[in-house]
């Protein structure tokens, strides 16, 4: 959760009599991962965001693109999003309400049940804040007292245990509380003497303890005095706010999210570099943190790869630095890809990028889209698709890359991390003769005319083939050791090449099942495939491979839980196994867990998974672990295989699909267990699938895109990213920001905004 924290001095609720309607307070704007609330000064409670689990609380799960208001609920006066789909509010009266996601109970009502409207949490009586974390919830009652309920895995209900609780328990030893804050599994909570009290999860050092130990109920943090409010919404680290205007801070720091200059890891408190006359804090959950000074300034500091920070380059920032272009502040939040701001004058603004509708700006790409031309290329020579990202071989050999670039993807364009939404050329990067990615990769390959491999991207089970891993790869490296090759297949978890002389090379996850975070599961440089002559080409999805001999004939190996390996069983396999009564073979394609393969006289052969009608049978269900013809195609001159769909080119430029046809991770696919044309499609030369998009390459060298576009990997002009603020689509105007204590008197009611 990411909440607007107290203007400094103004911390307790009893000190809040009399003040101006204009102060910032407590808990009128929360924005996570995926959705935003905000309250309005009449008591209503507005919502936006991917609503995929009910957190908008009007009874749907529809996407709001812009503002809609809760139904059901008046006289509210705090509120708070969680990053685990779920949203809380409390009303005048002290009761709390709770509505979304309940996997672990963190509704708090008893039960496990989505709820998608408000619900009473029982029990609860003369609260007056709340904090979402990610699977559980905080209340702070006006006797001082902290409650909590929900997911305990590393203690973060403070109750001494691990035990989930469905409904809320007193968190012990805690007196005095003035302010409580969540994040996905830690908390913190300011005394009414000024001190710092923090539990749960401890990984980065983010309790400030000095130490990295769980802690099952709260301890002190050591150094901190006369703290007025505290913020943490990301699972690594946590801020605090001083009486006299200062900010401090303690956890992890990779993107600079401390502001201390650094990227140094802390375990107790450092202040944040040149803040003074600082008024709230609010700290992001992708590591970047926003402070308002008493001026109405906003400032920020950490990560920049989604424009969250408002400015117009995307490099990270180690120091605050001004958002330029607001003023008169009142109240800020910082959510996952971007922030919010509430005026003086009642107007909400928003920056960073509108990711599942998140910012309210109705710019958000939501939801699937046809096909559509790739803007920008031209003279295409080949196509290839990631899980998020996408790009293109043109005919002058330069490398161009659009989509995700969360784990460096496209090469860390411009030494940024940030997603792109049009296509960018890949510097440096020069006689490249093929690339490859596939459906779920994370990385990418390249072949250079001298028949050596290069790779970036993704690097955490070793898939770069460097000697090196991690989560994060830098420019493209050359695998070691490896020269002569012909041509390469990078799945999610591993790389696999063929050289010249027909051998086959792996790196990355060994692919034969077992826990794939193990070090002795994973090969950081290529080892070579045994028992594999006279190969041709191969295809690999990271968690199964399939290579095609010169003889027509098709090999596998890997994890085989749905047979997809077509040996006739569904037996994990440590080295190759012939796929059963495949012959004349041309073509092959490894999805997430089916295959497909291409014979010479143009019939498609499908075997695996089939949950989604992927092999293309005409129903769905039972896996199939041989190979069997799919019916009703001929004439196929190229096939793919991705995470649940199957898509074949025939002879005369159409281009058919059958299985899942899924938009994203949290919709229901399509399913279509029969193959049939893709409408607008013709022409087609190639196809490639990622994850939930896809990409055909015409014969005139134009490229169309499909699918999801949430992070650019269509390239089609669409962008939900602002790097400087804009309007948030708020139906009324906020003329008011009200105190849990006189939110009766003065009312506003929220009018049409001129």
């Amino acid at each position: 959760m990411a909440c607007v924290a107290v203007w400094a001095g103004q911390a307790r609720a009893e000190d809040l009599h009399g003040k101006a309607w204009d102060a910032p307070q407590r808990s009128v704007l929360s924005q996570s991962l995926t959705d935003s609330l905000a309250v309005a000064p009449d008591g209503t409670l507005w919502a936006w965001g991917l609503n995929n689990y009910g957190q908008a609380g009007d009874g749907t799960t529809t996407p709001r693109l812009t503002p809609v208001r809760v139904p059901g609920l008046t006289n509210v006066v705090a509120t708070a999003a969680s990053p685990g789909n779920f949203s809380l509010a409390v009303k005048k009266n002290g009761s709390v309400w709770a509505w979304g996601a309940n996997f672990y109970g963190q509704l708090g009502d008893g039960t496990t049940t989505r709820r998608l409207t408000p619900m009473q949490v029982p029990g609860l009586t003369n609260v007056v804040s709340v904090a979402a974390g990610r699977v559980f919830s905080l209340a702070l009652e006006r006797d001082g007292t902290v409650w909590s309920w929900g997911n305990n895995d590393y203690g973060q209900l403070g109750d001494g245990t691990t035990a989930r609780r469905l409904t809320p328990v007193r968190v012990p030893g805690l007196a005095d509380v003035v302010s409580i804050a969540a994040s996905g599994s830690h908390c913190l909570a300011v005394r009414r003497d000024g001190s710092v009290w923090a539990w749960g999860a401890n990984f980065y050092g983010q309790l400030g303890d000095g130490t990295t130990t769980h802690r099952l109920t709260p301890v002190r943090v050591p150094g901190l005095t006369n703290v007025v409010a505290v913020s943490t919404a990301s699972i690594t680290f946590s801020l605090a706010l001083r009486g006299d205007g200062t900010v401090w801070a303690w956890g992890e720091n990779y993107t600079g999210q401390l502001g201390d200059g650094t990227t140094a890891q802390r375990l107790t408190p450092v202040r944040v570099s040149g803040l003074t006359n600082v008024a709230a804090i609010s700290a992001g959950h992708s590591g970047f943190s926003l402070a308002l000074k008493r001026n109405g300034t906003v400032w920020g500091w950490g990560s920049n790869d989604y424009g969250q920070l408002g400015v117009e380059t995307p490099f990270r920032r180690l120091t605050p630095e001004q958002v330029m272009g607001v003023k008169h502040g009142v109240a800020v939040a910082a959510g996952s890809h971007g922030s919010l701001m509430l005026r003086k004058d009642g107007t909400l603004w928003a920056w960073g990028t509108d990711q599942k509708g998140v910012l309210g700006t109705g710019t958000a790409i939501v939801g699937p889209r046809s096909p559509s031309p790739v803007l920008g290329l031209s003279n295409t020579a080949s196509i290839y698709a990631g899980s998020h990202h996408s790009l293109a071989l043109r005919g002058d050999g330069t490398v161009w890359g659009w989509g995700s670039n969360s784990y460096g993807e496209l090469g860390a364009v411009n030494g940024s991390a940030m997603d792109q939404y049009a296509p960018v050329w890949l510097e440096g990067l020069t006689d490249i003769t093929a690339l490859f990615s596939g459906t779920s990769a994370f990385h990418t390959l390249a072949l250079r005319g001298d028949g050596t491999v290069w790779a970036w991207g993704s690097n955490q089970f070793g898939q770069l083939g460097d000697g090196s891993g991690g989560w994060f790869g830098g420019p493209p490296t050359q695998v070691v050791g490896l020269t002569d090759v012909k041509t390469l297949a990078a799945g999610e978890f591993s790389s696999v090449a063929v050289r010249e002389d027909g051998t086959v090379w792996a790196w990355g996850y060994n692919m034969v099942g077992g826990d794939m975070y193990d070090p002795s599961n994973q090969y950081l440089t290529p080892v070579q495939v045994q028992g594999l002559q006279d190969v041709q080409t191969v295809s690999n999805s990271g968690r199964h491979a399939l290579a095609l001999r010169a003889d027509g004939t098709v090999w596998s190996w890997g994890e085989n839980l749905d047979g997809q390996l077509g040996n006739g069983t569904r037996l994990n396999q440590a080295t190759p196994v012939q796929a059963t009564g495949l012959t004349d073979v041309v073509s092959i394609s490894a999805g997430v867990n089916h295959s497909l393969a291409l014979r010479a006289d143009g019939t498609v052969w499908a075997w695996g998974a089939n949950t989604y009608g992927q092999l293309g049978g005409g129903t769905t269900g039972p896996a199939r672990p041989t190979p069997g013809q799919v019916p009703g195609l001929t004439d196929v001159v190229a096939i793919v295989a991705g995470y649940s769909v199957s898509l074949a080119v025939r002879s005369d430029g159409t281009v058919w699909a059958w299985g899942g046809m899924r938009a994203d991770p949290l919709t229901v696919p399509e399913i279509r267990p029969t193959p049939a044309p893709m409408e607008g499609l013709t022409n087609v030369v190639a196809v490639a699938l990622g994850r939930y998009h896809g990409l055909a390459l015409r014969a005139d060298g134009t490229l169309v895109g499909w699918g999801n576009n949430e992070q650019g990997q269509l390239a089609n002009g669409e962008s939900p990213r602002h790097f400087t603020p804009v309007r948030t689509l708020l139906p009324c105007r906020f003329k008011g920001h009200p105190s849990h204590e006189h939110h009766a008197s003065g009312l506003v009611p929220c009018h049409v905004v001129p």
